[in-house]
């Protein structure tokens, strides 16, 4: 039922069916980017996203995640990306420069190309937080492509 009479609401839609997905997972702390990656592609999978439109690219650090979604985005052969990876706070201003520049880096593509781009990329204070939060980001982040990319789609429609 509509909140209003007479005002069309676009509704939220997490049917993966026919996207084509791309993700770019961080190797840096790889063993909770490896947990964000089978949270993910195990929920694209079960959202309806076939094997065969999920590509996967890894990348050193956090810092390279945005020029290879960059890169992705530019092909045209994606509905939607995700970026994965985890910035572990360390003992150094390192952490915060990582984790403010990937974010920057994340959301500029999502503007500049027009393309939804899910950050499920963890900033945490330690390992066991990193631990305890990689299934669910994963799974969050791709929920927020599918139904990003679904909603771009009743946008432009």
């Amino acid at each position: 039922m509509p909140r209003f009479e007479k005002i069309a609401e676009i509704t939220p839609e997490l049917n993966g069916a026919g996207l084509r997905v791309g993700i770019v997972m961080s190797r840096f702390n790889q063993y909770v980017c490896e947990g964000l990656l089978s949270a993910a592609t195990t929920e694209l999978i079960n959202r309806g996203v076939a094997h065969d439109a999920i590509l996967i690219a890894t990348v050193p650090g956090a810092l390279e995640i945005p020029l290879a979604l960059q890169t992705m985005a530019r092909s045209g052969r994606f509905d939607a990306l995700i970026a994965l990876g985890a910035v572990i706070r360390g003992e150094t201003y390192h952490f915060e420069l990582v984790s403010n520049e990937q974010g920057a880096g994340i959301t500029r593509v999502t503007l500049d190309e027009s393309i939804p781009v899910a950050n499920g990329v963890l900033t945490t204070e330690d390992d066991n937080q990193a631990e305890f939060r990689m299934h669910q980001k994963g799974t969050e982040a791709a929920q927020a492509a599918i139904e990003m990319a679904n909603l771009q789609r009743a946008l432009r429609a």
